[in-house]
């Protein structure tokens, strides 16, 4: 099984077991060493960037972001 394909199973679930599942998952990176935790950060922004570099993503600028965090909290 993939990722994206756990992924689709994991938002099938019903909201209280995917909040179990993500409680469950976040706990499991306490675990993780300093130097894990920042080799997960790396390879996450290397995908992040191949996202924006093949247009698979698109860069939103900050000034959107928070005008629009700011129009939720209204």
């Amino acid at each position: 099984m993939t990722i994206d394909e756990l992924k689709a199973e994991a938002l099938r679930l019903n909201p209280e077991d995917r909040a179990e599942l993500a409680s469950e998952l976040l706990v499991s990176l306490d675990d993780l060493s300093e130097s894990e935790i920042e080799k997960l950060w790396l390879e996450e922004a290397v995908r992040r960037d191949a996202e924006l570099d093949s247009d698979a993503a698109r860069s939103i600028p900050a000034d959107e972001v928070f005008a629009a965090a700011r129009a939720r909290l209204r």
